[in-house]
């Protein structure tokens, strides 16, 4: 059974950080494209980045130069460093796992940035 667990949400204020993780069992991760998604209230989920399996990365323009997508190959785990956080950055974050047709989700973690 494939499970992705992403943790790491919260509440911050702008201009502060948070790094989120997503622990991937039931699949190796490293063959997989790995990538952070966001949605927020009332809207559809965007891309936030991307890792692929041959290590290309890619970012939403919102997020590039703030956030760093990163990956523990190892430890079957994909980070989301997120700094500079501003309040359109709050949304339900949620992991993704995709190689060819198939792709997993992870039940996503919340990231809320408020003063």
């Amino acid at each position: 059974q494939v499970q992705l667990v992403e943790s790491g949400g919260g509440l911050v204020q702008p201009g502060g950080s948070l790094r989120l993780s997503c622990v991937a069992s039931g699949i190796i991760s490293s063959i997989y494209n790995m990538g952070w998604y966001r949605q927020a209230p009332g809207k559809q989920r965007e891309l936030v980045a991307t890792s692929a399996s041959g290590g290309r990365i890619n970012y939403a323009d919102s997020v590039n130069g703030r956030f760093t997508i990163s990956r523990d190959n190892y430890k079957n785990t994909v980070y989301l460093q997120m700094n500079s956080l501003k309040p359109e950055d709050t949304a339900d974050y949620y992991c993704n796992a995709a190689r060819g047709t198939v792709g997993y989700w992870g039940k996503g973690t919340l990231v809320t940035v408020s003063s």
